[in-house]
């Protein structure tokens, strides 16, 4: 920690660096999934679900939206929810 950074932390890691690493192994999976040729349903909903995810912690922890309430947190879980929803759709329906 910086001089000018007051903030005491209960944790010895900060949030945001738990969230990079959280991003981080999400990424790594998805990319090991992705090499092991597997296809189908079972292997890109959890994919989706991961990207998704991702998408979440982004907007609550680097874009400052977690303790935001109201329209801004909704719109970050729309665009989210609305584009995931269609996709899943449309892997369930192709299979």
């Amino acid at each position: 920690m910086n001089s000018t950074d007051d903030t005491e932390y209960r944790y010895p890691i900060r949030p945001c660096t738990l969230v990079y690493v959280v991003l981080m192994a999400l990424t790594v999976t998805t990319w090991l999934l992705g090499k092991t040729d597997m296809t189908g349903l079972n292997i890109a909903l959890p994919v989706l679900a991961f990207a998704l995810f991702k998408g979440l912690l982004i907007g609550d922890y680097y874009m400052g939206l977690k303790g935001v309430r109201g329209l801004w947190r909704w719109v970050i879980i729309i665009w989210l929810a609305v584009p995931g929803s269609m996709i899943t759709w449309a892997f369930i329906n192709a299979s």
